[in-house]
């Protein structure tokens, strides 16, 4: 397979979508859900969720399709303090599609800098997406 897949174009509305995400003000768990328009080769807004949790994120994205999350999480620590961390995971199911899946990953780091988040994760299968999972993460 000689052909180039080309990294996916950021769209101004996904830049502007992402910036305004980043800086949002709202104290819960929230995410971007984000996924690949193959025929136009961009990446585009999914989905957007707002005083989520990692149970219903999970339940939201396609268990067959891969899929961009950038996750602002609500973490409360041991000692009371309660932080914000940024999240980039990139979700990429063993059996979606390969010229999919190379999209995806052509696309990746690209996103990642975009979205300036320095956290990023990845999950094979969506069962793995999981609050435990996401602690010790974060914990590390």
């Amino acid at each position: 397979m000689s052909e180039n897949v080309p990294i996916c174009k950021i769209t101004e509305d996904l830049r502007q979508a992402l910036k305004e995400f980043r800086f949002r003000k709202e104290k819960d768990t929230a995410a971007l859900v984000l996924k690949v328009e193959r025929e136009k080769q961009q990446i585009i807004l999914d989905e957007k969720l707002e005083d989520t949790d990692i149970e219903s994120l999970q339940e939201s994205l396609p268990s067959h399709q891969p899929r961009f999350i950038l996750l602002s999480y609500k973490q409360e620590h041991k000692d009371g303090r309660v932080s914000y961390p940024l999240c980039f995971i990139f979700f990429t199911p063993r059996d979606s599609h390969v010229e999919l899946q190379m999209m995806y990953a052509g696309s990746k780091l690209a996103l990642q800098k975009e979205a300036d988040v320095s956290r990023a994760y990845e999950i094979r299968e969506l069962e793995d997406l999981t609050e435990e999972w996401l602690l010790s993460k974060l914990s590390n």
